[in-house]
């Protein structure tokens, strides 16, 4: 069942649950913006280098992507809410490869792989008011696609998160696909995903793919200010509103977290990986991440308002590109599932993600 997608009523008391967790959620994006201006001093990160894609191991897809994202627009982009034109919806960078000219599938394959996403820090709190890609799932299964939402625990780290991403994979039903899923992570659900993948050998099996939304593979600046904050906050949330698991959510954010990770782990190479980044215009950014985005561009603009988009990339993956559209509006769908807070709140948030995420899922099946 794709999780946001059935409108229902709720209680008062979930009413007042559901609302306690998106100010909390508020209240760390507040701070996360209005906080500490720098970095604390650390050495306890591996050292790193930002280079051009073209010297490492990542695959530039981004002209296949572009193919396939205009292709499936121009089919029946029109016909979906939010849609626009795929040159307003891609950002166009520099020596980006040039079109393949092969044609674009338009129909679902016949042995169509199970697709589960893995939501970001804290969606637990109000997934019932956003759900990631609720959209877009609802839209795939119309094609036949099979989907699910994996709940991990908001607040937990990588490593509590990716045992539930295990459990949850394991026990579905195996298929003539093997039982092998598509794995979709947006924000810190890309890095639950990398972590259960290097954690048990076991799922590796299970996964034929894993697609990175707007993740935060290296960390974000943002998150080594927040861990003191982050604890007291956490510490008085009701454990009734979204699990806290062992509180370590925001640590698994930190940049040096995240390259120590990467460091010292191999992804397995049985599975294909996709990376998808946002480069909103500051127009684009929702007020609620708009003093977020400005510190962040104090170093880099090319942010989404919580992560750098250079640090959205996996190493050895498919780079399909990047949309312009903020860290929420790339995957949550506020606009669609609750336009009210969209239209006072959390503005700018229209974006075509059926599309988006069909033409991820495309560009997957093609590679695989």
């Amino acid at each position: 069942m794709v999780w946001g997608s059935i409108r229902r009523k709720v209680s008062r008391r979930e009413t007042f649950r559901i609302a306690y967790g998106v100010a909390c959620f508020v209240g760390l994006v507040a701070w996360a913006g209005c906080g500490p201006k720098t970095v604390p001093f650390a050495l306890d990160a591996p050292p790193s280098s930002l280079v051009p894609i073209k010297a490492t191991n990542v695959v530039d897809a981004r002209g296949r992507f572009r193919e396939i994202f205009c292709a499936l627009s121009k089919d029946h982009g029109a016909d979906l809410p939010e849609a626009r034109p795929c040159a307003e919806a891609l950002v166009s960078l520099p020596e980006e490869p040039p079109p393949t000219g092969r044609a674009v599938a338009l129909t679902a394959p016949p042995d169509r792989l199970r697709i589960l996403v893995v939501p970001g820090f804290l969606n637990e709190c109000f997934i019932d008011l956003a759900s990631p890609f609720s959209d877009g799932l609802a839209f795939l299964e119309r094609q036949g696609y099979r989907t699910s939402v994996i709940r991990v625990s908001a607040m937990s780290s990588s490593r509590h998160n990716a045992r539930q991403v295990r459990d949850f994979v394991m026990a579905l039903p195996t298929d003539a696909a093997g039982g092998r899923v598509i794995l979709v992570g947006h924000s810190k659900g890309a890095v639950d995903i990398l972590e259960s993948l290097t954690t048990y050998p076991d799922l590796v099996p299970r996964v034929a793919a894993v697609v990175s939304v707007a993740g935060a593979i290296v960390g974000s600046p943002l998150a080594d200010s927040l861990s003191s904050f982050s604890r007291w906050l956490l510490r008085r949330l009701d454990v009734s509103a979204c699990d806290p698991g062992d509180e370590q959510g925001v640590d698994s954010l930190r940049r040096a977290e995240r390259l120590s990770f990467l460091s010292r782990v191999q992804l397995p190479a049985s599975v294909r990986y996709v990376s998808l980044g946002a480069i909103p215009t500051p127009d684009d950014v929702t007020p609620l991440l708009r003093s977020s985005w400005k510190r962040l561009a104090s170093i880099d603009p090319l942010n989404d308002g919580q992560v750098f988009s250079s640090d959205t990339v996996i190493p050895g993956s498919l780079l399909a590109g990047f949309v312009r559209a903020d860290h929420w509006a790339v995957a949550l769908p506020f606009s669609r599932t609750s336009p009210k807070i969209a239209a006072t709140v959390i503005r700018h948030n229209e974006f075509p993600r059926e599309i988006l995420l069909e033409s991820l899922i495309r560009l997957v099946e093609e590679s695989l």
